[in-house]
């Protein structure tokens, strides 16, 4: 194998994939990235054998050939070098790389021991501009469980059982997060796939992917419990989490016995003041009253004190008093990026539901705590 390549698009290629090799001392060949002259095209792969991440990488191809050569060692090269052309040759199992006045040999694993990567041949069931699915998956990433005691919590529910919407749902059942995001139908055949859910890994490395590659259409395939996301210069292969996830739609009311509509920086203010006071349990006290239009904010601890806090809200319906999470109630305040909220209550011991106001893209459903 010999190629050229600039040291830009080299280095690009590299930061793309090699972000899931790590120490694995039970099969070492997982910390490499395989390098493969496939129809003319240098490919770097690597896996963890639940994700796998492909890049294609221009350059210049005078002899075919593939080896497996360290991730760590090889991108911390490649990253300090000029940004002029290197020459690559490989022979036997040892990659040698040449850039102006640096040289250096790298000793690799043979490229026939690295994992087959599955291949994904099923035509494409959506089509999604990649900023607008890594905007959806920023928004509820947080909110997914981090246990394997529910593992279909424990990733991103793609709820596909509407024409022209998806909705990406994650929860840990003290709070769930649902972001809807509206699709084209001419070139999206979900056929008889419901819903899918994405370790939450797998989201994770996609939000990074596309946060540094411009703006492009995303192709999804799914076969075999697999699932590819298919970029421009990147493809994308995971395993999927396999069970049913929850019937989150029953959590969500219809109607609501309290509104509350509330500027949202007010409140997020007042909400971070009332951490100071809450106790080791991070409880919150909201006050509703609707003839003086005042949500009072409370917390205690014994041993430090307390606080009260009132802010303006227009409120329609009963008077309240309900105890949340702060840092869950936060978290929902901080998914809603117009200036004011809307909170819905059903008294003091059911959700609490958290919307954009004149907006039905966001939902947040936060459980409220019982003492």
């Amino acid at each position: 194998m010999k190629i050229i390549c600039l040291q830009e698009n080299l280095k690009r290629g590299l930061n793309v994939v090699q972000n899931i090799t790590g120490k694995n001392l039970t099969l070492p060949i997982l910390n490499n990235i395989l390098l493969n002259i496939e129809r003319k095209q240098l490919k770097l792969s690597t896996t963890d054998l639940e994700m796998a991440v492909t890049s294609q990488v221009s350059c210049k191809i005078e002899r075919e050939g593939s080896i497996t050569v360290p991730a760590k060692i090889l991108t911390n090269f490649i990253n300090n070098l000029p940004n002029k052309k290197i020459e690559i040759n490989i022979k036997n199992n040892i990659i040698y790389l040449k850039c102006e006045n640096y040289k250096s040999f790298i000793k690799g694993l043979d490229a026939k021991d690295f994992p087959i990567i599955p291949k994904i041949k099923n035509e494409p069931i959506l089509e999604i501009n990649s900023f607008k699915l890594k905007e959806c998956l920023e928004q509820i990433i947080n909110f997914v469980a981090m246990s394997d005691i529910k593992p279909e919590i424990s990733g991103v529910l793609f709820d596909l059982n509407y024409e022209n919407k998806i909705k990406f749902v994650a929860t840990d059942s003290f709070r769930l997060g649902e972001k809807t995001l509206n699709i084209k139908t001419g070139k999206n055949k979900k056929g008889n796939i419901s819903s899918i859910i994405l370790p939450y890994k797998t989201a994770q490395e996609l939000i990074r992917i596309i946060s540094n590659q411009e703006e492009s259409n995303l192709e999804i395939s799914i076969d075999n419990n697999q699932i590819l996301f298919n970029l421009p210069e990147t493809q994308i292969v995971s395993r999927l989490i396999e069970g049913n996830y929850p019937n989150y739609q029953q959590l969500i009311p219809k109607q609501f016995e309290t509104t509350a509509i509330i500027k949202r920086d007010d409140l997020v203010k007042v909400v971070k003041v009332g951490s100071i006071f809450s106790s080791k349990i991070n409880d919150i006290r909201l006050r509703i009253d609707s003839k003086k239009s005042i949500i009072e904010v409370f917390s205690q601890d014994i041993e430090l004190g307390e606080n009260s806090s009132e802010i303006e809200a227009e409120i329609k319906g009963k008077d309240l008093e309900i105890i949340f999470n702060h840092k869950y109630l936060l978290d929902g305040l901080n998914g809603v990026d117009t200036e004011k909220v809307v909170i819905g209550f059903n008294g003091g011991f059911s959700p609490g539901i958290i919307r954009p106001e004149g907006e039905n893209n966001f939902t947040y459903i936060i459980m409220p705590i019982k003492l």
